[in-house]
């Protein structure tokens, strides 16, 4: 299994009634094996462009546990899915190392070393 993101934007007339909605996209992915581990709705915002001839969006990401080979039939469903404007399927497996925190450097670099060394030599 490995995990992955689901990005989804939805039709904004939607809102209304957006439960059954957001039914149907969990079963398309746990019908293909998948194990929803967190579902993060953002609600209606503005598109960057216009698409289909709608200004806003309701955005609902998904973090999924999934066998790789299922990726392909839950796109294919997504595709088809009347409600779903847009959506994008993100592989997390590589991405992990970004939310490290970075080690600071304990090593000065050249030039700040070769500065001081030079102000030193000046006040003796």
């Amino acid at each position: 299994m490995r995990n992955y993101e689901i990005a989804v934007v939805l039709h904004p007339d939607l809102e209304i009634d957006l439960a059954a909605t957001l039914e149907k996209i969990e079963a398309i992915i746990t019908k293909n094996g998948g194990k929803i581990t967190k579902k993060d709705n953002w609600g209606k915002r503005k598109l960057a462009y216009t698409i289909n001839k709608q200004d806003w969006g309701i955005y609902v990401f998904y973090e999924v546990s999934l066998l790789p080979n299922k990726v392909t039939k839950i796109n294919q469903t997504l595709r088809i899915t009347e409600e779903v404007m847009r959506y994008l399927i993100v592989s997390l497996e590589n991405i992990r190392y970004i939310n490290k925190p970075q080690k600071k450097s304990t090593t000065k670099p050249a030039a700040k070393i070769e500065a001081k060394e030079v102000k030193t030599g000046d006040k003796e």
